[in-house]
């Protein structure tokens, strides 16, 4: 298992989320993203915002993906 923050995923903020594979970590930031912005975070909205974004161009998504799954590989087992 392996831990990141959302501020580590472009989140604003320093909750954890801790998985056994990168897409699991990007699916638990997804879903974090979302309860944030449904309770009325403005901050969490802005990088809820960018994240869609991302996913719009997709070079600049891969983009982020490759370097979150990289980052992820280089973390060490929690």
């Amino acid at each position: 298992m392996k831990t990141m923050t959302c501020h580590q995923l472009g989140g604003p903020c320093g909750l954890t989320h801790t998985a056994a594979t990168a897409d699991e970590i990007i699916k638990a930031q997804d879903r974090h993203l979302r309860e944030a912005v449904a309770a009325g975070d403005s901050d969490h909205a802005e990088a809820a915002a960018a994240m869609k974004a991302r996913w719009r161009n997709p070079i600049k998504g891969m983009g982020w993906y490759t370097a979150t799954k990289k980052a992820f590989a280089e973390l060490p087992e929690t």
